[in-house]
Formats: C-alpha cells, structure tokens, sequence
C-alpha cells in the first residue's frame, strides 16, 4: 500500500465533485487517511528492521514485520513518556497517528457522529504533514521509532 495513494484516494472520498458529499464517503476518507499513515509506519518497520523492497532480503522476514504492527500496542507506544526523546518530526507522526486513530474509530464504529467535509479535508492534511515530516527525518531516527513501536518494553530495563 502507498500512503500517497491513499491520501489521493481519501482526497477525492472528500471532495467528490462540488455537491455534498455522502457521510460514507467522509467516514471512508478518514478511515483511509488513518491507513495512510498505518501503511507508513508498516513499511518503514519492514524497510528499516527487514530491508528495503528489492534489495537482497528474505520476502518471508519482510512480510513478517510488516504485519507485525498492530494498532492498539502503535497507540500506546505514541504515548509512551519515551516519545520526548524523538525529534519533534517523530512525535508529530505519533500524536497524528493517535489522533487519526480515534478519529477513524468514530469513523468506522460510531453511526451516529456526523461528519463535515471541512473537518475531514483537516484531517487529510493533518495527516500528509504529518507524513512528509516523518519522510524527511533521518532514517536512524525513523529506525528507532520503528523499534520503539514494535518492541514491548520489559519492567527492567
């Protein structure tokens, strides 16, 4: 899954001509800007811990952490006290990420929360700034994220 694509694809969920859009179609928007940033945070686990796509590694190891992340234990690792010691690109991408999160869950799960157009198109963008800082910070900081996310913590250490 490309994150890019899919905020394409939540853009145009959002802003389907110049009518009013339906509230499936909001909701989708920002179930799918959430899964932009899902996909992100998989492919940055694979890509940092496995090795990028093409390259010499095992598709079975790849796979393997990719599916790996799982939403609960990402959110409560983005809200770990350990987040302030990542650069603020880093806890951007957590905070949206668990934002988005909570925002998809009324998407997907609550019938009866509207949802505006306005509100949703935020959302898109909250989560491509958030996307583009992520992308540009340094890869051993993405990396450490990645670990930080994956990894549960043991009471030792």
């Amino acid at each position: 899954m490309q994150p890019d694509h899919l905020l394409q694809i939540a853009a145009d969920l959002a802003d389907v001509s110049a009518r009013r859009p339906r509230r499936t179609d909001l909701c989708r928007a920002t179930s799918t800007a959430y899964y932009a940033m899902f996909h992100c945070l998989a492919r940055t686990c694979a890509d940092t811990l496995a090795g990028r796509a093409g390259g010499s590694r095992s598709r079975a190891a790849r796979r393997r952490v990719y599916r790996a992340l799982e939403h609960g234990q990402t959110k409560r690792r983005c809200g770990h006290p350990d987040m302030r010691e990542f650069p603020a690109a880093i806890r951007d991408f957590a905070e949206t990420f668990v934002w988005l999160q909570s925002r998809r869950h009324l998407a997907d799960y609550d019938p009866d929360i509207p949802f505006r157009k306005s509100e949703v198109q935020e959302d898109i963008l909250r989560a491509q700034s958030a996307l583009t800082r992520f992308a540009e910070a340094p890869r051993e900081h993405r990396r450490a994220f990645a670990i930080h996310v994956l990894m549960r913590v043991r009471a030792d250490i």
